[in-house]
């Protein structure tokens, strides 16, 4: 059992705000359309907590809307369509609950277009950078069967589930950036403040100095005249790694190096493989036909050659051909499990659910995965670090030691 804090409005039109003990929120509209109340807002004493000490806001503006307000925005709009709330009066009151300034002034354009008598996910399409083209094709299939309720808490656990899996891989990777970022600046200050008076020292004595004495040297006086331009020359090479990134060529092979890599070339399979499986699961039992739905889950993988591997058997599926058969001529990519379930479900006519359950499988496994990259990432860090200091020391101490052995 749970507590929800809810407002309501009865048939006079009063306004009525409580709390109410269910086991979801859906219970709770239903227990409060049972007592002649029409739910309008619905939030748990949790969620109330967490918005408070949540700074995604404050970034919204330029970042754009969090996922995570997406996934609640979904959540409750299902909520209070199935207590009965007309389309346009959840969306007032979802805008007006919504603390995320940004997301709020959309929701009232979409509440604007749709009083024009726009359809709902043609309102969503004219924000593509705030909707994914998943939820919009989701929406126009919901409205289409007259199940837009369940639409929508699909697409929430959905939006949860891929949500989950983002912060698993950016978490594991904090570690090892943190240490990376570190390890740059220090050696810059060093290269910066420390060489250059050992540098001076080194001429006083007037000794021959090692190869790599003379590397770290030279290069420690390059860095203390040119830093400035330096970081401009930085800046350059960041725009211009954005804009070759834009290019198709250059995203192709670097997704295909992806792949090659240990470790990770194993992560983005698995990422992509049940992103794949969810989303396609998603829509097939949503009533997607399966060649639209794989274009539309092409759209959302991150890697180029899936994108691909999906558009060519979205062509082979219209020409006969199954889909286990199209995975199978892409093993390099998809792991063999995924053709073998997938002929599985074929066979049975269950393959929504045979999707979800390859999902859950491969979402466990980068659970395991990324719970265990640092323990694999944290001794090849170690090794450089040591590398880096070792070399940094040898060729400094060097020219002491000569020093001091000729005294």
């Amino acid at each position: 059992m749970s507590t929800f804090i809810y407002t309501a409005k009865s048939a006079t039109g009063e306004t009525k705000n409580g709390t109410l003990e269910a086991l979801s929120e859906s219970e709770a509209a239903r227990l409060l359309r049972e007592g002649g109340l029409i739910l309008t807002s619905i939030k748990s004493p949790e969620e109330k907590t967490k918005k408070k000490i949540n700074l995604a806001d404050l970034w919204a503006g330029i970042f754009g809307v969090p996922l995570e307000e997406k996934m609640m925005f979904a959540r409750h709009l299902g909520v209070m369509i199935g207590a009965g709330l007309p389309l346009n009066r959840a969306l007032d009151a979802l805008g007006r609950q919504t603390t995320n300034k940004n997301f709020a002034k959309i929701i009232f354009q979409l509440n604007g277009n749709i009083q024009k008598g726009n359809t709902f996910a043609d309102s969503l399409a004219l924000f593509p950078n705030v909707f994914s083209n998943l939820f919009i094709n989701m929406v126009k299939v919901g409205e289409a069967s007259g199940n837009l309720e369940e639409v929508l808490r699909v697409s929430a656990e959905q939006m949860k589930n891929d949500y989950e899996l983002r912060s698993k891989i950016k978490g594991a990777m904090i570690y090892p950036s943190v240490i990376i970022i570190v390890m740059v600046i220090i050696g810059a200050i060093m290269m910066i403040t420390v060489v250059p008076r050992l540098s001076a020292i080194f001429q006083d004595l007037h000794t021959d100095l090692p190869l790599t004495t003379r590397l770290l040297i030279a290069l420690s006086n390059f860095l203390s005249r040119a830093w400035p331009a330096l970081i401009i020359v930085l800046f350059f090479l960041i725009v211009l790694g954005r804009y070759l990134w834009r290019l198709k060529i250059v995203e192709n092979y670097f997704d295909a190096l992806i792949l090659r890599l240990p470790v990770f070339g194993d992560i983005s399979k698995k990422l992509n493989s049940a992103r794949l499986a969810r989303t396609l699961g998603v829509l097939i039992k949503s009533g997607v036909p399966i060649v639209q739905g794989l274009n539309i889950v092409s759209g959302t993988l991150t890697n180029a050659k899936f994108r691909a591997s999906l558009e060519e058997a979205a062509r082979e599926i219209q020409k006969g051909r199954a889909l286990s058969l199209s995975f199978k001529k892409y093993r390099q990519l998809y792991p063999a499990m995924v053709d073998q379930m997938t002929e599985i479900g074929e066979e049975t006519g269950t393959l929504d659910q045979i999707l979800l359950k390859l999902a859950e499988f491969y979402e466990e496994e980068i659970s395991n995965i990324t719970k265990n990259l640092a323990s694999i990432i944290e001794p090849i860090l170690m090794v450089i670090i040591g590398a880096a200091v070792g070399f940094f020391a040898i060729s400094m101490l060097m020219p002491m030691y000569s020093v001091m052995q000729n005294m």
